[in-house]
């Protein structure tokens, strides 16, 4: 049964989810807390006349219980609501963030992350304008220095990041990173070879590579994660513009970005390009 069909079969119970304002808050609301009908009253501004019958419904549809005098989501609830619950989300930051999304090379990001889209919603853009020049790049150098930890995936190199990454390993933080060919070329020139060559004792640093281009930008720490893609021609790199977040959930979805390219990477350099 393709999705057209199963849709044509379900329409009715979609439909009535998502047409109805009222049930969907309170599958939302439930999806983080039981809830107490005063709660749910307060929570959605309508009546206890008007919620009840949602609350039948759902019930009926063995979607929520009552446990002392709380509703619930059962089990099949928490499923149907989560669905319902990520749906927004993702509509929600492919909307928020539209411009960037459409203007840049997406295909970076392997689709099993794209389905998780909608942890990045609580971000910010943040562009190089005339009166901030390099704002993109300050703010990711901002996030090195203050991280305890770091994931990166390095599509560019210049000297500051390499300067503010050696500082952050010698004070002892964790820092892996993992770069592509071009990158790794570039690692065996002066300066970057004798700055990888100070790091070749440090069992905190870890250096992956990559036999290919990699179409992103990625730096994830214990605070922060920022993010960078290539332009939509696939080719250049716009350094002037990126997706930055503090929120737990986008972090936790750059360190699965991180950790796919991880496992795809082909070799653990371990500073052998400075040698």
């Amino acid at each position: 049964m393709n999705s057209f069909e199963i849709y044509y079969e379900m329409e009715d119970n979609l439909q009535a989810i998502y047409r109805s304002r009222l049930l969907t808050e309170i599958l939302l609301s439930l999806n983080e807390s039981s809830r107490k009908l005063s709660q749910l009253r307060e929570i959605t501004g309508s009546t206890s006349q008007a919620i009840i019958p949602k609350l039948r419904k759902l019930e009926e549809d063995s979607l929520i219980e009552t446990k002392e005098r709380e509703y619930c989501l059962t089990p099949v609830g928490k499923i149907v609501a989560s669905g319902v619950a990520d749906s927004f989300a993702t509509f929600g930051t492919i909307n928020k963030f539209k411009y960037f999304w459409s203007t840049h090379y997406m295909e970076g990001i392997p689709t099993s992350l794209l389905k998780e889209i909608g942890c990045l919603y609580n971000s910010k853009i943040l562009h190089d304008r005339r009166t901030k020049i390099l704002n993109v790049y300050t703010n990711q150098l901002k996030m090195i220095k203050e991280a305890e930890h770091i994931y990166g995936i390095s599509s560019v190199i210049t000297e500051g990041y390499a300067d503010s990454i050696s500082e952050k390993v010698k004070e002892g933080s964790p820092v892996e990173l993992i770069i592509p060919i071009n990158v790794a070329e570039e690692l065996k020139q002066s300066p970057y070879a004798e700055k990888l060559e100070a790091l070749k004792s440090y069992k905190n640093f870890q250096l992956r590579y990559k036999n290919e281009d990699l179409k992103i930008g990625l730096i994830v720490t214990d605070k922060c994660l920022a993010l960078s893609l290539y332009k939509k021609s696939g080719i250049e790199y716009d350094i002037t513009t990126g997706l930055f977040s503090s929120d737990s959930k986008a972090i936790e979805w750059g360190e699965r970005l991180f950790e796919y390219y991880k496992i795809h990477s082909d070799a653990n350099l371990q500073c052998s390009y400075a040698q």
